[in-house]
């Protein structure tokens, strides 16, 4: 059974559990859920999983060509502490990765797609990007020098990720010892914090003793409630958009600056640093916590009802294609891809009215 036959058989689990935290939100006056960004979340984990299908081939075949050509060791796939050690090893690597995801522009601007919701639920678990194949393996290829075979690194590589998806909730508050040591709904809210205090700490995937041993680990406070979202907002539901926007600007900024240095450090620096010269011709305002203000375009009963049946098309035409990609030629994956794509877009749209539509009902 692949990877995404198994995402396909827990995506109902995710959907109850999601309807679960809605109900206890509500049972509770703390509703974290509004339809259109929660659409947008889990459409861009459609999303990331269908373009997965293409882009993790490349991702597990250089990792297979990297253990079979120059791993120290070949590691037994039947002993069990190899896989307690790969699973406490790849975390280590992710520790490092997800670090600087939030350091490196050019990574950044993959991994921002998990950021960029401003709700925090179990639908933004799902909120995944799709370029993170791009780059993201170098950061796991000691693993394969040091003999893990690939299928415990691909195993213990999703255990890793579907642990972090009950961590997104708000309505689970400390749990003391286990919140020192583990990645933890608490721990992993002040991750998704755009407050200075907050900002790129507690990067675990599972453990939270790399947080702690590299200097990267605080608390959440109750006295300084989570603000969270991006620095630079989206503001948008395309999914598209959501995986380029910072692309784009990264893109731009390296063209407009005179300084050949400055066009490679612009992808190397940290997220928001921009050329001297640059900034002075496109100035960007520094960012204000006490200015930040939610998306949250209006989104009438008709569009709600629209988007939601599309959707539910999409999760279905999803699950087929995820369940029996391996059986199509390229040509009948690329279409089958490129139709999910349409239609998420096209959900996009519906929950996003343009600004002449959001103007004229506000004049209605």
């Amino acid at each position: 059974m692949t990877g995404s036959q198994i995402i396909v058989l827990a995506t109902p689990v995710f959907l109850l559990l999601i309807a679960a935290e809605y109900a206890v939100g509500r049972a509770r006056g703390r509703d974290t859920y509004r339809l259109n960004d929660a659409l947008a979340s889990i459409g861009l984990g459609v999303l990331s999983q269908v373009t997965g299908v293409f882009g993790g081939l490349i991702r597990l075949g250089i990792y297979a060509a990297v253990y079979q050509h120059l791993a120290f060791t070949q590691l037994p796939a039947d002993a069990w502490w190899v896989w307690v050690l790969a699973l406490v090893f790849y975390d280590f690597c992710y520790y490092w990765f997800h670090r600087a995801s939030h350091r490196v522009a050019v990574l950044w601007a993959a991994h921002v797609v998990h950021h960029q919701s401003e709700d925090y639920n179990l639908s933004t678990a799902l909120r995944q990007p799709s370029t993170s194949f791009l780059l993201g393996w170098i950061f796991y290829l000691p693993m394969a020098l040091a003999g893990v075979p690939p299928l415990v690194f691909a195993v213990v590589a999703l255990i890793d990720l579907l642990y972090q998806y009950w961590v997104h909730t708000q309505q689970i508050g400390r749990m003391g010892w286990f919140d020192r040591w583990f990645c933890s709904p608490s721990n992993h809210r002040v991750h998704h914090a755009v407050n200075d205090r907050y900002l790129d700490r507690n990067h675990g995937g599972i453990f939270m003793v790399w947080d702690r041993m590299f200097g990267t680990f605080i608390e959440e406070d109750d006295a300084e409630p989570v603000v969270y979202g991006t620095r630079a907002p989206l503001r948008s539901f395309d999914p598209l958009w959501a995986n380029l926007q910072v692309y784009r600007d990264l893109a731009q900024d390296a063209w407009h600056t005179r300084a050949w240095a400055d066009k490679l450090r612009v992808f190397l620096r940290p997220p928001g640093w921009r050329p001297a010269d640059v900034q002075q011709r496109f100035p960007r305002p520094a960012f204000d916590i006490r200015q930040v203000q939610r998306f949250d375009p209006p989104l009438s009963p008709a569009a709600a009802r629209w988007s939601a049946a599309l959707f539910g098309a999409v999760l279905f035409a999803t699950g087929g294609f995820l369940w029996f990609a391996q059986q199509m030629s390229t040509a009948e994956r690329t279409l089958a891809a490129l139709a999910i794509v349409g239609l998420l877009w096209a959900i996009g749209r519906i929950t996003q009215p343009s600004p002449r539509a959001q103007a004229a009902g506000a004049l209605g």
